[in-house]
């Protein structure tokens, strides 16, 4: 491998964004200290579009477009994408070589006011932007209202604090890699609240044909991280996955094993199918396609059916 003279990573330009680029940035220059190595910001449409719930406006693809642009017209190397954010099939000319080492994947709770969901009163109003935390919330608390939140990390807790909400939902790594861990009054359980896929992993994105940013970039990837995240994403597109669905697949190496589970539900959490599988780690993508059709056994179709006639 030759060793590059200067590598551009392109990123979104949120403040969680950036901190991901410079992490990746810091990186990639101990390991090619000979090499300038920057970072590309952008504005996505999914930055730009704030007034309506991401899955009426063309789902997450939207925050990575601008950056795959960027690729393929040489103005960059490489991406890095929050994997939560990736859509589950990669666009034709992309590979996801690297996907890092996981910060917490857990979903955080977010108040002022209140200790934990369980502290909230009928009608208090939880915030969240995910389909999949909407459903989990509408099917345990039904007495909470819940409002679509969208935005940075920085507007969403600046909406809390301006007393719009009573409580948010959120990804606790975002909180966590900003320094924001004192915001956090709970970390919720998988049994409460099971992570989307991909939750707090980092995924770097390049050109199918650029062999030489494949080989830059390999070192950072994390194989622990990527069979847990392989296989949720699997799961995922098994049963057509995005954010118009509200489903979740959290994944992690228990003795030896890969432990997968997932869950597809309606948006109110009336109808909810959900399961779990365990085998070898190498199958990591065979696993998540089990467990998608252990949960069609269970119905999924007809839930899925209901969501594509609503859209």
């Amino acid at each position: 491998m030759s060793s590059p003279s200067r590598i551009v990573i392109a990123s979104r330009e949120s403040r969680l964004a950036m901190w991901q680029a410079e992490h990746v940035q810091a990186r990639l220059s101990t390991l090619h200290t000979g090499a300038e190595v920057v970072i590309l910001g952008m504005t996505t449409q999914g930055d730009q579009i704030l007034d309506r719930p991401l899955a009426l406006i063309g789902g997450k693809g939207l925050f990575i477009k601008e950056l795959e642009v960027a690729m393929q017209e040489g103005r960059a190397d490489l991406a890095v994408h929050s994997m939560k954010d990736v859509p589950m099939e990669m666009p034709e000319g992309f590979l996801l070589p690297v996907i890092s080492a996981r910060e917490n994947p857990r979903d955080a709770f977010v108040s002022n006011k209140y200790a934990g969901l369980d502290e909230l009163p009928a009608g208090a109003v939880v915030g969240t932007s995910s389909l999949r935390r909407e459903a989990i919330l509408r099917a345990r608390y039904p007495q909470l209202e819940i409002r679509s939140l969208r935005g940075n990390l920085d507007t969403r807790l600046k909406k809390l604090d301006e007393g719009q909400y009573d409580a948010i939902i959120l990804a606790a790594a975002g909180l966590i890699r900003l320094g924001l861990k004192e915001r956090i009054k709970a970390v919720l359980t998988p049994e409460q609240s099971l992570p989307a896929p991909g939750q707090g992993a980092l995924g770097i994105e390049v050109l199918a044909g650029r062999s030489d940013a494949v080989a830059w970039v390999a070192p950072l990837n994390d194989p622990e991280t990527a069979h847990c995240v392989k296989a949720e994403r699997a799961f995922s597109r098994a049963l057509g996955g995005s954010c118009q669905v509200p489903l979740g697949g959290y994944a992690i190496l228990d003795q030896g094993q890969l432990w997968l589970r997932g869950f597809v539900s309606t948006p109110d959490g009336s109808r909810m199918v959900s399961g779990e599988v365990r085998g070898d780690p190498a199958a990591d993508e065979a696993l998540g396609r089990q467990l998608a059709e252990e949960l069609r056994r269970q119905g999924a179709d007809a839930i899925l059916a209901s969501l594509a006639a609503c859209k």
